[in-house]
């Protein structure tokens, strides 16, 4: 199974450089300009397993793209990597506190963000809650 991994960046240069480094590492990327463009890329497709979000962006930050996402979608919420130049410890602990999984501060290395991005997609595959009728292919008995 492909992973599909969203890209927000307003900066389209940023966005083909971390999906050159994705596609060749197998993943699908979807892209988006801003954190508003971002949440219709997530209705437009609810099989993105990863997030990958800059932080400095106009119409909707990527925290404030996070903050909806983790009230929305705490549930079922994708891993996010909030990919930056930013490194205050004050965003970090906001974006750790919303849910994020990791930071990584630009110019990034693409075999360190593939590797990121493999190891949190897999970890998400791992912790996917299983009901215990998809255990035994039976409906679970009623309590």
């Amino acid at each position: 199974m492909v992973t599909k991994v969203l890209v927000v960046d307003d900066s389209g240069m940023v966005r083909q450089q971390v999906r050159r480094a994705l596609s060749a590492a197998g993943f699908t990327v979807v892209e988006a300009e801003n954190g508003a463009e971002a949440l219709s890329q997530l209705t437009e497709h609810p099989d993105v397993g990863m997030v990958i979000t800059d932080v400095n962006m106009p119409t909707m930050t990527g925290l404030e793209f996070l903050e909806r996402v983790h009230e929305e979608r705490a549930e079922h919420m994708p891993p996010v990597v909030l990919l930056t130049a930013e490194g205050q410890r004050q965003l970090i602990e906001r974006a750790r506190a919303l849910g994020a999984k990791g930071w990584v501060v630009k110019p990034f290395k693409a075999d360190l963000l593939v590797a990121a991005v493999r190891k949190l997609t897999l970890a998400a595959r791992v912790e996917a809650p299983l009901s215990s009728s998809s255990l035994t292919g039976h409906d679970a008995p009623s309590r």
